[in-house]
């Protein structure tokens, strides 16, 4: 169990990938471990050192994007403290450095630690130039899969794999959204507020992070509104001009699932009277596009909607 989410059915094999696509090399290994080697698979070499700090942010993110292709591409590790001259025959002057090998010749390169989505381009882009295909990752497919329970509503799957990803890949931020929205979806905003506070904070602005923040702010303010729904539309419905209950119906509304709603009756407010308790109607707008994405249709259609409203 993973903060109240059950580790049930569906689980997980190991997504780690192929360990033996990594190795760590030599001066005089290097010819058969890249040249030889990347006539039949992509070879990357990752020159590093034990002194410098970005190699230990590089490493680890590209050994495990790697093992991932399940043998699609090798790694090779080449330490220039120990084993210099093959890097400067290459004139590499700053690490970590990293150069790809496609039929024993270099075809690609980039200097300096790289965040992870950028590795993948990398990575995926040397495998299509080599002529492979490059498909989704174990863990992708992972991803792809506990999304697909949430959205059918099987909260309970969805947040075993998502905890189960997880424990494999701990740093995995989409996983870490998942699960928090499971725990939401579940009530219990605690564990949900815990997992996101545990982000690394060089990660909490991510746009999947924030994005599930708002959501649990949301979720916060909307907990007594959501048992009063009945009694709050009735009271809308006898007086359209009552902005709280207008607006604590939106929170309700949202809540519950009913984003497009819950953003009309917002809309509502700010046409009549956009000062309203401090522009609230307005501010609330934007946490909802927030918590749902700029690709959210409700988010595109609404954020077209104020924008006419404040500027017409």
């Amino acid at each position: 169990m993973q903060d109240g989410i059950e580790n049930s059915q569906p689980s997980l094999g190991s997504l780690a990938g192929d360990p033996s696509a990594i190795k760590e090399s030599s001066t005089a290994e290097f010819s058969d471990d890249v040249i030889v080697a990347s006539r039949d698979i992509p070879v990357i070499v990752d020159f590093w050192a034990p002194w410098c700090g970005p190699c230990k942010q590089l490493g680890p993110i590209i050994e495990k994007v790697v093992q991932e292709k399940a043998g699609a591409i090798k790694l090779v590790k080449l330490n220039i403290e120990d084993h210099p001259e093959v890097a400067q025959q290459l004139q590499v002057q700053s690490i970590p450095a990293v150069f790809a090998f496609v039929h024993g010749r270099p075809v690609d390169a980039f200097v300096g630690a790289q965040p992870e989505s950028q590795i993948r381009s990398f990575v995926d882009r040397i495998i299509k130039t080599a002529g492979g295909e490059v498909g989704p990752s174990p863990i992708e497919q992972a991803l792809e899969q506990a999304v697909t329970f949430f959205e059918s509503g099987d909260v309970e799957s969805a947040g075993s794999l998502f905890s189960q990803i997880l424990q494999q890949q701990p740093d995995t931020l989409p996983a870490t959204a998942g699960l928090a929205k499971c725990l939401i979806a579940a009530d219990q905003h605690e564990a949900a507020r815990k997992l996101l506070d545990d982000v690394p904070k060089e990660s909490q602005n991510d746009t999947e992070i924030t994005a599930v923040r708002a959501s649990l702010e949301l979720a916060d303010q909307a907990s007594e509104a959501v048992g009063q729904s009945a009694e709050l539309e009735a009271t809308v419905a006898l007086d359209p001009s009552d902005h709280q209950a207008r607006f604590d119906l939106a929170l309700a509304l949202f809540a519950k699932g009913n984003s497009a709603e819950a953003v009309d009756h917002l809309m509502i407010i700010v046409r009549r009277e956009r000062s309203w308790n401090d522009d609230a109607a307005r501010k609330q707008l934007l946490k909802v596009f927030e918590a749902l994405g700029p690709e959210d249709p409700v988010t595109i259609d609404g954020r077209q909607g104020l924008s006419t409203i404040l500027f017409s």
